[in-house]
């Protein structure tokens, strides 16, 4: 049962326009490359799935499969962590926060606050270590794969994880204004 005075934190992570221009922005490009990281979880599902099949039942494996994996998984979680900041729905003792709550709400939203400063440096110590690495993957033709046989060029990857950290960083960023906002309304 929820009292009148309760101020609820907003479900939805894409604010109207009007209310929040940066928000809706960074919510709309956050929603599109989350889209895009679930489609690739449906293809990369679908490309283990017959690569099963052809090793097992034809024997003729698709060959580059594991190398597809190891990097598309990396590049769906940079895809899709800015989404989830916004969401609030990083790993954390959500229960241990819902309790605190009840007590003080001021004092979770100063905690949350805080945790999404730190993630927003973390994010940005991603985005300083990765750009030079997306630098020298474009400008030295950097391939993963076996030469001869397999390879595919490591920038997207890369460029991936570099624009999924930086969109991460400003959402962490933004949620924190969030907190802190919510933080002076409540009593």
């Amino acid at each position: 049962m929820k009292s009148e005075g309760a101020v609820e934190p907003d479900d939805g992570f894409v604010p109207p326009f009007s209310e929040a221009p940066y928000g809706a922005v960074l919510g709309g490009v956050a929603a599109a490359m989350s889209a895009i990281g679930t489609a690739a979880i449906g293809g990369l599902m679908l490309l283990i799935v017959a690569d099963v099949i052809g090793r097992n039942f034809l024997n003729h494996p698709i060959t580059g499969v594991a190398e597809v994996a190891a990097r598309a998984v990396v590049a769906i979680v940079f895809l899709q962590a800015a989404a989830a900041v916004l969401q609030r729905r990083l790993t954390r003792a959500d229960f241990l926060v819902r309790r605190m709550e009840r007590v003080s709400p001021r004092g979770v939203c100063a905690i949350e606050a805080v945790f999404c400063v730190c993630g927003a440096v973390v994010f940005g110590l991603i985005l300083w270590a990765s750009l030079p690495k997306l630098a020298e993957a474009w400008t030295g033709a950097e391939f993963f794969g076996v030469q001869g046989v397999w390879t595919i060029p490591t920038w997207p990857f890369r460029g991936i994880t570099v624009l999924g950290a930086a969109v991460a960083m400003l959402a962490a960023l933004y949620r924190a204004g969030v907190e802190l906002r919510r933080f002076r309304t409540l009593p």
